[in-house]
């Protein structure tokens, strides 16, 4: 990567002008030259006009954009001097925007700013730093031979150099019925049928496709196909598609790779199985992921760790991601016991599930709806494996057994109108009187 050289000049014969196909061949090469994101020197810019306040102790100035905490450190003199470089960083940013859509380091980079604006109490109109002087390279770039920079398909390595912190992650999964869980801890039980994104962002692309399952007065569905598309990200890795359903859980991407390309970062992306056709792994460096697939009782599970920055980068128009926001609220189902009907009692589906899952939370409701629907013993394994995920990838383990209230639509509806017909008591009691 980088920008190309100079080209040679165009053969002249007797002070002839340059040829029409040469003066296209220049605009194409720096055409070339100046679309490339330059959001690492926008990085380099902002760590070298923070030097000086590195030295005098301002907390913020080292973070190079990340979260963290602190006050002004040396004064209001280097408050605003901190103001003056992140106004910079800012300004460099939107520049460089329209080249680095996509960009990891770009997006995390935005975030950044914007969160140490706020907590230093930055105006986003003033003055800017002024432009580093030329000379040699910043310690920690490419340039240094003492420091090396962080390799730019690691996530974590370099967002910590960056940020001077380690990123925070979010977990979401989707099995059985599906039961979804989502990133904020919403956990629902949905009767989606057909395709439905559980991620879609700059990033990462994630479909799941779901079928009825026993009867269908139930409504309950099972995940039947998971299709899943990492999207090229410049030197790391070209696009990868996993497709994975019932009784093909492949150890391969679409095209037959195990990584992500000839790429200089393409080991950034690999995809490992430790049990052939029932579970397989994939990890994505570059983009700080990993996901898990399982399949159990002829349905497939999905379960990711993803880092904030990529689950955050997306428009308005990919809103509809079950991992974000849930199931929407007409495609929930009640988990509650009353009135079930199934393959077997409700009794003997919770017995069963208790022997893996002693804690009544939502996975333990999961797995008895799912095993007294279908009559399957095998969906207590299905509950275990995706209770054992989020053991493993949430950064905080006080919300790995969440007790939700059942927000299904079959207790929705009889609250709701008992809601409206006190509403409309009070109405006519206030209109009497």
């Amino acid at each position: 990567m980088g920008d190309p050289g100079q080209p040679p000049g165009p053969r002249s014969s007797h002070g002839r002008l340059p040829t029409l196909s040469t003066l296209i061949l220049l605009l194409l090469l720096c055409g070339h030259a100046h679309s490339q994101c330059k959001i690492l020197r926008c990085n380099a810019e902002y760590v070298s006009s923070t030097l000086g306040l590195r030295s005098a102790g301002s907390p913020g100035a080292h973070r190079g954009g990340g979260g963290g905490g602190g006050g002004a450190g040396g004064g209001a003199a280097a408050s605003g001097a901190l103001c003056r470089a992140l106004r910079s960083y800012a300004l460099c940013t939107r520049r460089t925007a329209r080249t680095c859509r996509g960009d990891l380091a770009f997006h995390s980079a935005v975030h950044g700013i914007e969160d140490l604006m706020i907590q230093h109490n930055c105006s986003r109109q003033g003055p800017t730093a002024p432009p580093p002087p030329r000379g040699p390279g910043l310690p920690g770039s490419a340039s240094d031979p003492a420091q090396p920079a962080a390799d730019p398909c690691d996530f974590e390595k370099r967002f910590a150099r960056l940020h001077g912190r380690r990123p925070g992650f979010l977990h979401c999964a989707a099995f059985g019925d599906p039961h979804v869980r989502s990133f904020h801890h919403h956990f629902h039980t949905c009767r989606v049928q057909g395709a439905w994104p559980l991620l879609d962002n700059d990033f990462l692309f994630v479909q799941a496709t779901s079928s009825p399952v026993a009867s269908e007065a139930t409504n309950a569905t099972t995940t039947r196909k998971l299709t899943i598309i990492f999207k090229n990200m410049q030197e790391c890795i070209d696009q990868r598609v996993y497709q994975a359903e019932v009784d093909n859980l492949p150890a391969a991407f679409e095209d037959g790779s195990v990584n992500g390309g000839d790429r200089p970062g393409g080991s950034s992306l690999s995809i490992q199985t430790a049990h052939p056709g029932s579970h397989v792994e994939i990890r994505a460096a570059y983009i700080g992921t990993t996901i898990i697939i399982r399949q159990t009782a002829g349905q497939l599970s999905f379960s990711i760790k993803v880092a904030e920055d990529v689950a955050r980068a997306f428009s308005a128009e990919q809103d509809l991601q079950l991992c974000v926001g849930g199931c929407p609220p007409s495609q929930r189902l009640s988990r509650s016991e009353r009135n079930r009907r199934g393959a077997m009692t409700v009794d003997t589906a919770r017995q069963l599930c208790k022997e893996g899952l002693p804690v009544e939370d939502a996975y333990f409701q999961s797995c008895v709806f799912d095993v007294s629907i279908s009559g399957d013993p095998n969906f207590t394994v299905a509950a275990r494996a995706a209770l054992e995920d989020a053991r493993a990838f949430l950064p905080d383990l006080e919300k790995l057994h969440l007790f939700p209230p059942d927000a299904g639509c079959a207790l929705c509806a009889p609250t709701s109108v008992a809601a409206l017909l006190s509403g409309l008591l009070v109405l006519w009691l206030c209109i009497i009187q």
